[in-house]
């Protein structure tokens, strides 16, 4: 029980810290208490902490989202930006020859030079004139969309909508017929892959409010086990498919 209490404390002490950091406008650092606190909570089957959690990481994810659609500025990569060399403010396509876990690093330079990007992994066109759109994280999440209509020169408007599709993808890749502790597992995973999804964020705040009434429940039960994560493949249903 002590123990319990005091990974508690802890995490009320960051998301203090985490309000703070919100107010002030310091939103990466905002960000970065928060996933600390909310990997507690998730990690202690914490599901209220974790909904209250999620808001403050919304709001800061979507104030460095906003920060590097409003530059204007959509950038084409095929190679990687050499390490050591300053990262851009800006929303960024990665296309072949790179791949998705090029798009996870750049990704993590910019959080940790708390540079504001934005960014999706197209890769080749498939059979259908399709294009792919990944992002590797915890786990893989693969969607495809219609390609631009000038497909060299992609606008503002196509970029966001891809990306949006790729977070609703993401979402139902959670899987059906889970019981909500376990959809909070696999929400959470999802959240780590496509980070500045505003649904996402809400979709597994719900789920969290859910598990709260679902382990009361179950607590009322003698002799319940609760069942959270059930094993699924790391791999999504359309990565299977490629």
């Amino acid at each position: 029980m002590a123990k319990t209490q005091r990974a508690e404390e802890k995490i009320d002490r960051l998301m203090e810290s985490a309000s703070g950091a919100l107010e002030e406008t310091r939103y990466f650092e905002c960000e970065r208490t928060c996933l600390e606190a909310l990997e507690m909570a998730h990690t202690a089957g914490d599901y209220e902490r974790m909904a209250r959690i999620v808001l403050p990481l919304q709001e800061a994810r979507r104030q460095i989202r906003m920060a590097a659609i409003d530059t204007r500025k959509l950038v084409i990569l095929e190679e990687q930006i050499p390490e050591g060399e300053t990262i851009d403010s800006a929303c960024y396509l990665l296309q072949p020859p790179l791949v998705g876990a090029d798009g996870r690093d750049l990704r993590e330079r910019a959080e940790r030079d708390e540079v504001p990007v934005f960014l999706i992994v197209r890769e080749p066109k498939n059979r259908t004139g399709h294009w792919p759109i990944v992002m590797i994280g915890p786990v893989t999440v693969r969607t495809r969309v219609e390609p631009p209509k000038n497909e060299s020169k992609p606008d503002m408007a196509w970029f966001i909508a891809a990306h949006e599709a790729l977070g609703d993808a993401a979402i139902e890749q959670a899987g059906e017929n889970l019981n909500a502790m376990q959809l909070v597992d696999e929400l959470y995973d999802r959240l780590g892959t496509i980070s500045d999804h505003e649904k996402m964020h809400q979709v597994l705040e719900q789920a969290c409010r859910d598990a709260i009434v679902e382990v009361a429940h179950e607590d009322t039960k003698p002799h319940t086990i609760r069942r959270r994560r059930v094993r699924r493949s790391r791999i999504s249903q359309s990565d299977e498919e490629e």
